[in-house]
């Protein structure tokens, strides 16, 4: 057999070497993105609201239906629009009789993942934010639960959904069943990405770059709030810990975050940590939509967060991690259903 001229050899030696020791730091990455993260659930149900078969159809319906608001032209899906993965794409939304929303629409995309939900925790989990969105005077305008069960009452179509959702129920159609429904419907919405292949152990889920950028959103100490299977989502956080935030945004008004909520002086300017799944689909950024761009996004949250001055190769890098947080819509949110027929059936 032809010996490879020493040279050659040597450099083929490096060369082995060279990969042998980037397979090792790939590996440790992986173990630390382990530790540091989890992949998606198949759905976010729970032992008190679980996910029914029924309960997610009549769920899913209620969420697409714009007839429970007081005009019946706005529904849960005018401000989480599939198109938009789960959001409406501006800065704050416009609710019911063109009344202004104060804070920017998260995704509802995996949020069943987040420990609370809205910006300042006033909404203790989906149902909550379904319950109270069902008489809010922004989202809905409707003056009370009667006016609700009054609406949905005079479309025949939804009595037997409800009854097949909430089959031990006497009467089924109710505030509460009408958000145990949507809030079971949501819980469905799981978008796994290439970064969840790449967490159950397949590192060729992600690229070099995106491997690279996870790598220095590690070390730069993004995870210290980003965290978690929802890579946010499980805390709340003070924005702006090194400067104002307003300075860097130029937000205006200025929000006092969850200290409204709590009347807390500890609670000034924080608000709850947002998940990043599916970031690049979702601009703009932040509580109130004062941020256009991600690149932008990212470098504020290492200004004010962390006291890091990001260069743009820095943030390119994080900026491909971070796409690789993008899933695929589900199949019963990307195409909206045909809802109840409001219809009387002809006597037999």
């Amino acid at each position: 057999m032809a010996k490879l001229p020493l040279c050659a050899a040597g450099i083929a030696a490096t060369f082995t070497i060279h990969l042998i020791a980037a397979a090792a730091d790939d590996g440790v990455l992986l173990k630390q993105a382990q530790e540091i993260f989890r992949p998606l659930p198949k759905d976010m149900g729970s032992a008190e609201f679980p996910v029914t078969a029924e309960r997610v159809q009549l769920g899913r319906s209620l969420f697409f239906d714009p007839r429970l608001t007081i005009d019946a032209n706005m529904s849960c899906s005018s401000c989480h629009q599939p198109a938009f993965y789960g959001t409406d794409a501006l800065p704050k939304p416009t609710g019911v009789k063109q009344r202004p929303h104060p804070r920017h629409v998260p995704t509802n995309l995996n949020a069943g993942t987040s420990f609370v939900i809205h910006w300042r925790g006033d909404r203790t989990n989906l149902e909550d934010q379904v319950f109270q969105a069902l008489t809010s005077p922004i989202t809905s305008g409707q003056p009370d639960e009667k006016a609700v069960i009054d609406r949905l009452a005079r479309i025949p179509g939804y009595a037997p959904l409800f009854k097949a959702a909430f089959p031990d129920e006497t009467q089924p159609m109710t505030l509460r069943n009408i958000a145990t429904a949507v809030g079971a419907y949501e819980r469905t919405l799981v978008t796994p990405s290439p970064f969840d292949s790449y967490l159950a152990g397949n590192q060729e889920a992600l690229p070099q770059a995106a491997r690279a950028g996870l790598e220095k959103f590690i070390n730069t100490g993004c995870v210290a709030c980003h965290n978690g299977v929802g890579i946010g989502g499980g805390m709340y956080r003070k924005f702006g810990v090194v400067e104002d935030y307003w300075k860097a945004t130029g937000s205006d008004p200025i929000d006092k975050g969850r200290f409204d909520v709590t009347k807390d002086p500890a609670d000034l300017y924080v608000f709850r940590v947002a998940s990043l799944r599916n970031v690049a689909m979702t601009p703009p950024y932040f509580h109130d939509g004062s941020v256009a761009t991600l690149p932008e996004a990212v470098k504020v949250m290492a200004r004010l967060q962390l006291g890091v001055t990001l260069n743009d190769a820095d943030t390119r890098d994080i900026m491909v991690f971070l796409e690789s947080l993008t899933g695929e819509l589900p199949a019963n949110f990307a195409a909206a259903p045909v809802l109840p027929s409001a219809a009387v059936a002809p006597a037999k």
